[in-house]
């Protein structure tokens, strides 16, 4: 019998192009088993055919008709009424006998070809409009789990033709521009996966569209707690090319859904034991990240699996999978949005959570408990809720933003958030609070779901001037460099502006400018009088300015470098302060910071790092140590640091200012306590050749590019090279020298950060210098250096 006329089809009859015949979920299922090597239960669907024989043998395509005529799908009382009566009419009907049989037959026929008399089964319904690149249905229909018995599947399979009348389906069609009575749907039927551990995962991340690593959640039992957001899942990242586990974050389960051993699913507590156990061992995550490399090289574009380990014999799975929507259209048509950037004066966080969906909005909380109360829900508000079902799609499409509970970066809530474009932040009770019972009904709050925190309040946003009159110019192109070039930066206010330049991110950020300009006050003074908070705020502020402006480029903040003479000029600073003859050589950077009389004024600034890292999200953010004379110096602070929470990992580097002579001749030893070094050399060359380049009568001295000052360069970055540390350097020679700065990526410089309005000029001309570099080691015919830079 021709597909087209079948009312029942195997899984190795169908293929991905039959979505017509099978619906995208069973035809999925179809093309998984036939053509590509992964693991997948056995099955047969049932027929968009057979669909429609019911509907026209029971007439049920005119009773439907007449119910849903006139019904408006923003109405949520309507569609829920109207809804209610056409799944019941689809109810009412007797499936015909001949349906039934056929049904009941190819059970009994899976049953002898896996070997199992009445086998468990799931019943999983497909829509003819389902899991295409650019209309989505997924989630939109029901899945029966852990079903066995004909009879059952037979009812079974008729709940699910039901299914694609629920209220979120109905609503989603008319949205999409799909006829209700066009769309036809399958029921697949696959052996039951006893799932002691089950999830999902996309082959691109549904946050940010970057396509490097393959995303996987999962959690204890069934994978439907994962889906829904009942639960908030493990999440482990993958690198695709090498499937190398690149982080795994694991949260505490206390519930779970499991399968009863007589038929049904039921909740269950998870052992204390196993709350905060990894749901999958290492070697699982690898076997599914190698069946998602296969699956979308197959397929040809992003994919969104779901997978689930069998508790029998610990083997993976693979349910279901279907092209991701979104980003495969977004990155083809348009490419990645643009993270929209806020000045603000003003950030309380109330809670953090998961950035679902990225985006940032403000607006009044409507916080739900009861999905009774959902009709109350108005155009505009911010949905606040435990989680999100199918059924609340209708409330959830007039929201600005949806904030929950529960859910992973792949729960019901992220996925619909991401599908209708709305700012999303879900799993807010596995960052400390739930969102539900710490923010009150009816505030204004701001979310930021780009960065998973919701602030108290309306943030303002400053309104960009618009030009008078739109220039249309060719773009300036620059060249890729393997020398980073970064950005010194100041000012916070600048950074939105500079943020365009090509510059791969702030190599150094003076902390300085923030206190002259926004905090006037010593911060003992203020510590001494109350104010501590302000310290942290204000330095918190111009922080996150700055690192927001970047994102997702790195931040490097240089702590307070004050000499005593810079700091009795701010208010309060006279009692505090030494009156030192020399202040350039005398209480600053690192010797103040675990210094008794000091130590209590840079906890504070740790805090505020603490702060943008954590409460502002802005995990772009590093830091580097000022003037450290010696070993023991630089081993205080990173305690003093590790104390305050900031411990260096691979996500928070520490780096030392080199601009001692100790930190070159010693760079061996202080190699164990930082990540890299940033090359201050300004004072490096004062102290190097002992000349105050301020002092008019020696200043003809001093200069960078002095033989002894290169040679101390070149040993740091070998030395420190050896130890895996990186070397940048912060002073303006490499722009103003072109030959310094060619001595500098010969001799091996990571990055160079050099002032806004030399960046371009500066990757210009390395990636210049860098061509020439290329073409003298194939040629064999560089110049050779005259000068023996070795120490």
């Amino acid at each position: 019998m021709e597909k087209e006329k079948a009312f029942l089809l195997w899984f190795d009859q169908l293929e991905r192009k039959d979505v017509a015949i099978a619906g995208g979920k069973s035809s999925s299922l179809g093309e998984l088993t036939s053509h590509v090597d992964v693991p997948v239960p056995y099955g047969f669907a049932t027929t968009a055919c057979a669909y429609r024989y019911f509907f026209e043998k029971t007439g049920l395509y005119q009773k439907i008709k007449d119910l849903i005529a006139g019904l408006d799908v923003d109405n949520s009382a309507q569609l829920r009424e109207v809804c209610a009566k056409v799944r019941q009419a689809i109810m009412d009907e007797e499936m015909p006998q001949d349906l039934q049989d056929l049904i009941a037959e190819a059970y009994e026929e899976l049953g002898k070809k896996v070997g199992e008399a009445d086998p468990f089964v799931a019943v999983r319904s497909s829509a003819t409009a389902e899991d295409l690149p650019d209309a989505s249905f997924a989630g939109q229909q029901d899945t029966y789990l852990n079903v066995k018995g004909a009879a059952t599947i037979v009812a079974k399979v008729k709940e699910c033709y039901a299914s694609c009348f629920t209220d979120r389906a109905v609503y989603y069609r008319e949205k999409q521009g799909f006829d209700h009575l066009d769309v036809a749907l399958s029921a697949a039927v696959q052996m039951m996966v006893f799932s002691k551990a089950a999830g999902v995962m996309f082959t691109v991340n549904v946050a940010t569209g970057d396509d490097k690593n393959i995303l996987i959640e999962g959690a204890w039992g069934l994978g439907e707690y994962v889906v829904q957001g009942t639960v908030t899942p493990d999440n482990y990242t993958v690198n695709k090319e090498t499937c190398a586990i690149v982080e795994k974050n694991v949260n505490a389960q206390d519930i779970k859904l499991i399968r009863k051993a007589d038929g049904d699913c039921e909740e269950v507590n998870v052992p204390l034991d196993e709350q905060n156990e990894q749901k999958l061992t290492d070697e699982q995550i690898k076997q599914l990240a190698e069946c998602a490399k296969k699956i979308e090289a197959h397929y040809g574009c992003y994919m969104d699996m779901e997978w689930g380990v069998d508790e029998r014999d610990n083997k993976v799975y693979i349910l279901q999978a279907r092209p991701e929507t979104v980003w495969s259209r977004r990155n083809k048509e348009n490419g990645a949005p643009k993270e929209e950037k806020k000045v603000t004066t003003d950030r309380k966080v109330i809670v953090k959570g998961l950035p679902a969906s990225p985006g940032n909005v403000a607006g009044r909380v409507h916080v739900i408990l009861d999905p009774s109360h959902i009709d109350e829900f108005k155009e505009g508000e911010i949905l606040v809720t435990e989680m999100t079902a199918p059924d609340w799609v209708p409330a959830m499409k007039k929201a600005k933003a949806i904030v929950t509970d529960s859910g992973g970066m792949t729960c019901h809530a992220s996925i619909v958030s991401r599908e209708l474009g709305i700012p999303c932040i879900v799993g807010t009770k596995s960052r400390g609070e739930a969102a539900t019972t710490t923010i009150p009904d009816g505030i204004d709050v701001t979310i930021d779901a780009t960065h998973g925190v919701v602030y108290e309040g309306i943030i303002e946003e400053p309104k960009a001037e618009q030009p008078a009159q739109q220039v249309v110019a060719a773009a300036e192109y620059f060249p890729p460099t393997g020398t980073k070039i970064y950005m010194n930066l100041g000012d916070p206010e600048l950074a939105e502006k500079y943020a365009s330049l090509p510059c791969d991110g702030i190599g150094l950020m003076r902390e300085e400018f923030i206190w002259t300009t926004y905090i006037h006050e010593h911060p003992l003074y203020l510590i001494k009088i109350g104010q501590p908070e302000k310290v942290v705020d204000q330095l918190a502020e111009g922080i996150r300015q700055v690192c927001q402006a970047m994102a997702p480029r790195p931040v490097t903040l240089r702590f307070s470098d004050f000499k005593s003479s810079e700091y009795r000029d701010l208010k309060g600073g006279d009692e505090f302060e030494p009156n030192e003859p020399s202040a350039l050589l005398g209480w600053r950077g690192a010797s103040r910071y675990y210094d008794p009389k000091y130590i209590e004024a840079f906890k504070l600034e740790c805090m505020a790092v603490r702060k943008v890292r954590e409460e502002f999200g802005l995990k772009n953010l590093n830091v580097m140590i000022p003037f450290c004379r010696n070993v023991e110096e630089c081993e205080k602070v990173t305690k003093i640091m590790a104390d305050c929470g900031l411990s260096r990992g691979k996500d928070f580097k520490v780096w030392l200012m080199a601009e001692i002579p100790s930190n070159i001749i010693l760079a061996d030893q202080f190699n164990k306590f930082v990540d890299g070094y940033s090359i201050g050399s300004n004072d490096l060359t004062m102290l190097v050749l002992g000349c105050d380049r301020d002092n008019d009568t020696v200043s003809h001295i001093y200069d960078e590019r002095n033989l002894a000052v290169r040679r101390a360069i070149r040993h740091l970055i070998e030395v420190a090279h050896k130890d895996g540390k990186t070397v940048s350097i912060c002073g303006q020679a490499p722009s103003v020298y072109p030959e310094f700065c060619e001595f500098l990526i010969k001799s091996g410089i990571d990055s160079m950060s050099v002032n806004p309005d030399t960046v371009k000029f500066t990757k210009k001309l390395a990636a210049q210098i860098e061509q020439r570099v290329m073409m003298d080691a194939l040629t064999g015919k560089g110049r050779q250096e005259v000068e023996d830079l070795n120490w």
